[in-house]
């Protein structure tokens, strides 16, 4: 067997895996709030999951993706070796592969885009040397682990106060929820579609441009506004389930607008995080093809199509590990809770992706569901569970560099 064949068979093996890792870890996070504020069945979460992840991971998960994944290490480092960097990029998918199963079985969690980065950064800086890092991208990184938890917290907790003051605090709380929730699923629609435009369809070779994207984005929402707008309207009072519960009908018109985040929120996220486990698979496949170590590589469709089908599997198997921590274990969710959780997160990917700072989606959606716990007091959260969480965040980088450091050396001692 030749080396080209081996060293695209490992990849493709491995890229697996880790897409596996992110459909338990962090599509299981995309889905947490819909599933634990009780719009969508497990079941129901995970179709949608497996539809519109798929959808955002082949149709916008990237027509060239940044190999060597947003700049870390420097590709002029590896002209001499190309097969070292073979190594590394196989060594980074095993290792934060490994780290994502330990971290789901545990419930905890964890990015993936932190995984990958740890575990190439630690490849680098021993396999080949401290200045083969691009220092900067990490500091980058590290600063990006405080803001965007604290943007997303910030975000759910004015959302979640509009909501009590429009809605809940009101006399008619139904006839003001049919007239609002239109205006929120506008908002979310208009936020998720942009995020898809400005993230996704460059990726594809559609480049359209800034003013333009807006209008597609206002003309979607509107539709999909609409669309909502009727099924709201179709909701009845149930009185003798309002006497058991007293928001009961309200929460359902909430319900029907968590479908709507739900949806967006695992495409934003397919179209995104799938590089994490292709980048490194095409950087791989380019190298065995060619022999030489660029900064961008050609994706072959089949590369994309694994990434989906890695993360569809992962979240049906092994994702109600994590739903149940984001979903449950925080603070009690209902779908207008979980609906300021998830428009907070997404929209502050979008302030994100617009600045080209590097994100974290679990980092993102947990800080804003933390906002929401916040809005009702500190009594609604459980900081037993945050703590864990957090001790999960600081360990990643290390865990994944560990990791990528022994299999990197192992690699370069067993393959030809």
């Amino acid at each position: 067997m030749d080396q080209q064949v081996i060293y695209i068979t490992l990849a493709a093996l491995f890229g697996i895996f880790m897409a596996w890792g992110i459909g338990a870890n962090d599509v299981a996070n995309a889905m947490a709030t819909s599933v634990g504020s009780k719009a969508l069945t497990i079941k129901q979460a995970i179709l949608v999951a497996a539809v519109f992840e798929f959808l955002g991971a082949v149709l916008a998960g990237g027509e060239v993706t940044n190999t060597v994944r947003k700049g870390i290490v420097d590709a002029n480092m590896f002209t001499g070796a190309p097969e070292l960097m073979v190594y590394g990029m196989l060594a980074s998918l095993l290792a934060a592969g490994t780290w994502l199963l330990i971290a789901s079985s545990n419930g905890w969690p964890v990015s993936t885009t932190h995984s990958i980065v740890g575990a190439i950064v630690g490849f680098a800086a021993v396999g080949i040397g401290m200045d083969a890092v691009q220092w900067g991208e990490v500091g980058k990184i590290v600063m990006s682990w405080v803001v965007t938890p604290l943007i997303a917290g910030f975000l759910a907790f004015l959302i979640y106060q509009s909501v009590q003051k429009l809605i809940f605090s009101q006399e008619d709380p139904l006839s003001k929820a049919k007239r609002y929730v239109p205006v929120y699923i506008f908002l979310a629609a208009f936020t998720l579609t942009l995020v898809t435009i400005l993230k996704g369809l460059k990726h594809v070779g559609l480049h359209i441009s800034i003013r333009d994207s807006y209008i597609l984005a206002t003309v979607i929402a509107v539709l999909i506004s609409l669309i909502g707008a009727y099924f709201i309207n179709k909701i009845e009072s149930n009185p003798k389930a309002e006497k058991k519960e007293h928001f009961v009908t309200v929460e359902r018109v909430f319900g029907v607008l968590m479908i709507v985040t739900a949806c967006g929120m695992a495409f934003a996220h397919g179209s995104n995080d799938v590089a994490n486990a292709i980048g490194p698979i095409a950087a791989v496949v380019s190298i065995a093809q060619t022999g030489v170590v660029t900064a961008q590589s050609a994706l072959p469709l089949w590369v994309l199509v694994l990434g989906g089908v890695g993360i569809v599997v992962g979240l049906a198997t092994f994702g109600r590990h994590v739903i149940a921590t984001v979903g449950e274990k925080i603070t009690h969710l209902t779908p207008s809770r979980g609906f300021a959780a998830e428009l907070a997160a997404a929209t502050t990917i979008v302030i994100a992706s617009g600045t080209g700072m590097p994100i974290s989606t679990t980092q993102t959606l947990v800080g804003a569901v933390l906002g929401v716990g916040l809005a009702r007091g500190i009594d609604a959260i459980d900081l037993r569970v945050v703590a864990r969480i957090f001790v999960s965040w600081v360990v990643t980088i290390p865990a994944g560099a560990g990791l990528a450091i022994v299999f990197f050396f192992i690699f370069k001692a067993v393959l030809p």
